[in-house]
């Protein structure tokens, strides 16, 4: 009998573990941010090459780092989705480019949206609905997108006054989370996921 009601148990516990309700908003929002990093990730890319047909080799290297930087976000947000059973419908991502000083400023404005707006509704989102393993891939976004925001400011103030040349021209992307640092300014671990800084993608 007793054995009998532990079955029961188990099985009662198992059936309402299937029938809990998916993480509605949150499998909303991991499906806009791949949207929107892989998005970035693209664009970022096409105006690396535009800042280096117009000379401004090093902010090309910011874009560099931080498309990869995007993709590593995109790639961690679509592990937690399909960790979620659904799966990221194709699409084609869409942006302009204009010149290095509009790009610039126009990813600041990205990022600057990406950490005051977005991705704080996403972090409330997916704590209401404990999504752990979500919090954690908005979290590692959401500290880099702020790094970005500073770097690209930065770029931009220089390139106004014809100061490229105090721009770094080396950085470093941790593989695991897409933190991103100047060559110059590395911990010995990454600040967000501890990965080692020998694991680092130099760009």
């Amino acid at each position: 009998m007793r054995n009998i009601l532990l079955f029961a148990f188990v099985c009662m516990i198992a059936f309402s573990g299937c029938n809990a309700p998916k993480p509605v908003k949150t499998i909303e929002n991991l499906k806009a941010g791949i949207k929107g990093e892989t998005t970035a990730s693209a664009k970022y890319a096409a105006f690396a090459a535009k800042a280096r047909e117009e000379g401004n080799d090093t902010i090309a290297k910011l874009f560099d780092a931080a498309s990869k930087a995007e993709s590593i976000h995109a790639t961690n947000h679509k592990k937690v989705l399909e960790g979620l059973g659904e799966k990221m419908e194709d699409f084609k991502p869409e942006f302009e480019v204009k010149t290095t000083a509009e790009n610039l400023q126009a990813a600041i404005e990205g990022e600057t949206y990406e950490a005051t707006t977005m991705y704080p509704q996403f972090l409330a989102d997916a704590a209401a609905e404990k999504v752990e393993k979500a919090t954690k891939s908005f979290n590692w976004a959401f500290d880099t997108e702020k790094k970005h925001a500073a770097f690209y400011q930065k770029a931009l103030d220089a390139l106004k006054v014809n100061a490229e040349n105090t721009l770094a021209f080396e950085y470093a992307v941790c593989p695991v989370c897409g933190n991103t640092y100047e060559k110059a300014m590395l911990d010995k671990k990454c600040a967000f996921c501890q990965t080692g800084e020998e694991k680092f993608i130099m760009i």
